[in-house]
């Protein structure tokens, strides 16, 4: 995709995928999220979402990712127009110091097994829409299929690490990843 290619909604990139789009969230998208984030699965593959999952959280989410101010940025993973769901799962792109950015993402149980979180992850690495030089990610050790992921985007292994999840109610030892771009 060329750089001129690029929509922008809010401020944020909409990021164009073969079989979806990855755009800004919006509020119509709170109940989609609502419903996949309160699985148990979805929220014990995460650091943040908590399970369960109590009222507002999701509106909250959304709020935090149209400020202005934001420090991340949170797209939709919109399968609408390939008639797919709204939302698919989402991608959260967080901007670090010295040029780096640290990449999170889930994808809905329904939606497991098709290959979108490596077509959402190459797209975001392909628009690298924070201009970064370095991304990071991190998965849960007992997540494998998250780890093949990335090393199938290019990541490469970093060591082991812990990481607190909200679901878990504690810390969980993950595995920690690297892409250098350009």
């Amino acid at each position: 995709m060329k750089s001129n290619d690029i929509k922008v909604s809010d401020g944020q990139p909409v990021i164009e995928a073969e079989r979806f789009v990855l755009r800004p969230l919006r509020r119509s998208d709170e109940g989609l999220i609502a419903h996949y984030a309160a699985d148990p699965r979805v929220a014990r593959g995460t650091r943040r979402i908590p399970h369960p999952l109590p009222p507002g959280t999701v509106t909250q989410l959304i709020e935090r990712a149209q400020r202005p101010d934001r420090t991340e940025d949170v797209w939709a993973i919109d399968g609408s127009g390939n008639q797919l769901a709204e939302v698919l799962g989402l991608v959260t792109l967080t901007r670090m110091d010295r040029g780096q950015s640290e990449v999170h993402y889930w994808v809905a149980p329904a939606f497991w097994n098709t290959g979108f979180a490596s077509e959402a992850l190459r797209a975001l690495i392909a628009a690298n829409p924070h201009g970064a030089a370095q991304l990071f990610a991190e998965v849960f050790q007992d997540n494998a299929v998250s780890a093949r992921v990335l090393t199938n985007c290019g990541f490469e292994y970093l060591g082991d690490a812990e990481a607190y999840s909200v679901a878990r109610g504690g810390t969980a030892p993950t595995w920690t990843y690297a892409l250098k771009i350009g």
